[in-house]
């Protein structure tokens, strides 16, 4: 359906442009287009690169490690229908920590294990549980320490400072999750008395 969106605008503003006899400022658009979408992908590419061979370093010092056992009782608490030490419970601590170092693209596996942990529990397997719901407003929310991404693509557009981002990152995620939290608890005490 997106393709078809996307396909609906380009054809759009090619005829629109042929019948207003614009068309040449179509092709420089385009090729202008082309040519930021490559050095934007260059620079983040490298800058990428290389903050994710210092996150290696820090997963494999045991950074990660560390973070998750900080978490644990968090999860615990968080998660109350999931058994201590079951699988589901490391995927949901590695997915967090790696949120939380800005690791979006080692996140998003951890997730989805958790996800598949979570519906092995879930005894309506039509129905999202109560934990894959939490897991999902937490996910979503996703506290950040570090955005490394961000960061890069602020530095990639020239940015004086790229990582004055952090401190405001920081706050909006802890607001962002305080509150996704605290919705999911509120909407599932609700529906538990009304017997949902």
């Amino acid at each position: 359906m997106l393709n078809l969106v996307w396909l609906g605008l380009i054809l759009s503003g090619v005829a629109v442009a042929a019948a207003t006899g614009r068309a040449a400022e179509v092709t420089d658009a385009a090729f202008a287009g082309g040519k930021l979408a490559i050095e934007t992908v260059m620079g983040l590419a490298g800058l990428m690169a290389l903050w994710m061979g210092i996150m290696k370093i820090a997963e494999r010092s045991g950074l990660m490690e560390g973070l998750a056992a900080l978490l644990r009782p968090v999860v615990s608490w968080l998660f109350p229908s999931v058994p201590k030490g079951h699988p589901a419970v490391g995927a949901m601590l590695m997915n967090i920590s790696a949120n939380m170092l800005g690791l979006g693209s080692a996140a998003t596996p951890f997730g989805l294990k958790a996800m598949q942990e979570l519906q092995e529990l879930n005894a309506d397997k039509e129905t999202a549980s109560e934990a894959m719901c939490t897991f999902l407003a937490l996910n979503t929310a996703s506290v950040t320490l570090v955005p490394g991404t961000i960061i890069a693509l602020r530095a990639t557009y020239g940015s004086v400072n790229p990582a004055e981002i952090v401190v405001a990152t920081l706050v909006a995620s802890l607001v962002s999750g305080v509150f996704s939290v605290s919705l999911d608890a509120l909407v599932r005490s609700f529906l538990r008395a009304r017997g949902r």
